[in-house]
This record gives structure tokens, C-alpha cells and sequence, in this order.
């Protein structure tokens, strides 16, 4: 955003004709917000302010860019916010205890339904990229990949389920994304530039189902339970 900053802002300014000023605030706002945002989750302070924060900048870009009309970017932008509401309970489960190093009997229920909107949301990125054709190996990635999304969602099998959709999309990513392969001067490459790190923000949302798993309301859990 820092070196488009121009075109952001003239993007901005002639789809909401707010004027040179304002359009100039919301890229500031923008970016000063996503940067500020990382920055507090990767020091690992403030981390739930950071996620609010983060979430208020997805949904400000949603309206603002219209993507709230685009279903494919919609469902890119909602697997983003699974992401962070996972980033989010992680963050929950960080907190201190009244009683340190006394074990509890559960986890809280906001937790756990913070994980299952977190895995619920972040499989709407793959369903970006289920192909409608009748070739044998889009038949067979749609197959896999559906299979593998429904475990995520219902959190059977989770771990492994996760950690191999994480090798998949990093694999379609790098093959469909490869931004790198298009000179700067083309829109294409903003295209899949954009692209590429929305799938890598995924992908870290994936590491974390992997990391803590499904959380309670998962059929990896009601197992224990039998």
C-alpha cells in the first residue's frame, strides 16, 4: 500500500467521490491499521485489541473495495476472519488463571466456538477453488478437496486434515499465484500478488488448527467423550 499509495487513494476517491482528503485518511487508515495490527500479534501484545483491530480492517476493505459484491473475494475476505478468530482463542487460551497450574474442567464455551466459526471460515477459501469442468484431475482435486474440507469443518481428524491442506494450497498458491513471473508494470501482478499473501494468511490460520487443534465442539473431542 506504501508504494500504491497514489493509486489507492485515486481508486478510492473516484468510487465514493469523497474527495483527495478523505480517500488520503482511509489509505492511512489502512495501512497504519494492518501494519500496527501484525506488528502487536507478532510481539505477542495486545494481541485480542490487534485481532479487533484487524477485523474492523477487513470489513472496512469488504465495503470499501465492494468486495462485499464479488462472492469469490467475499469468501476470501471470510476465511481471513477465520483465521483471526482463531488467532483470537489461541489468544484466550494465553490468558492468566485466577488459579496458575491448577488444571480446569474445560475450556470456555466462547473459546471453542471461536475455533468452529474459525475452521468453518477458513474453508470457504477452498471452495474458491473447486474447478466445474469434467477433466479427471479436477475431478479428483474437487473430490479430495472436499473431503478434506468437510473433516476441517466438522473437526474429524483435524490435525491431519489441516496440515495437508495447508501442503495443497501452499503448492496451488505458489503454481497459480507466482506473481513473481509477471513484470510489475502489469495489473496481473498486483492481481496475484494479492492473492498470493491473502492464501499465506490461510495457510497460518490452518498452522494454528494444526498447532491447538479443533477445539471442543469437534467430533475429535466427542470421541474422548465415548
Amino acid at each position: 500500500m506504501w508504494f500504491q499509495w497514489s493509486e489507492q487513494r485515486d481508486y478510492i476517491e473516484a468510487t465514493w467521490n469523497c474527495g483527495y482528503v478523505l480517500a488520503s485518511i482511509f489509505v492511512l487508515i489502512n495501512l497504519l491499521g494492518q501494519l500496527g495490527g501484525c506488528i502487536l500479534v507478532l510481539s505477542r501484545n495486545f494481541v485480542q485489541y490487534a485481532c479487533f483491530g484487524l477485523f474492523g480492517i477487513i470489513a472496512m476493505q469488504t465495503i470499501a473495495y465492494s468486495i462485499l459484491w464479488d462472492l469469490k473475494f467475499l469468501m476470501r475476505n471470510l476465511a481471513l476472519g477465520g483465521g483471526l478468530l482463531l488467532l483470537l482463542a489461541e489468544s484466550r487460551s494465553e490468558g492468566k488463571s485466577m488459579f496458575a497450574g491448577v488444571p480446569t474442567m474445560g475450556e470456555s464455551s466462547p473459546k471453542q466456538y471461536m475455533q468452529l466459526g474459525g475452521r468453518v471460515l477458513l474453508v470457504l477459501m477452498f471452495m474458491t477453488l473447486l474447478h466445474f469442468d469434467t477433466s479427471f484431475v479436477s475431478i479428483l482435486q474437487n473430490i479430495v478437496g472436499t473431503a478434506l474440507i468437510i473433516l476441517v469443518a466438522i473437526g474429524f481428524k483435524t490435525k491431519l486434515a489441516a496440515l495437508t491442506l495447508v501442503v495443497w494450497l501452499f503448492a496451488i498458491n505458489v503454481y497459480f499465484n507466482a506473481f513473481w513471473t509477471i513484470p510489475a508494470y502489469k495489473p496481473m501482478h498486483d492481481f496475484l500478488k494479492y492473492d498470493f499473501f491473502q492464501t499465506m494468511s490461510v495457510i497460518g490460520g490452518l498452522l494454528l488448527v494444526v498447532a491447538l487443534g479443533p477445539g471442543g465442539v469437534s467430533m475429535d473431542e466427542k470421541k474422548k467423550e465415548w
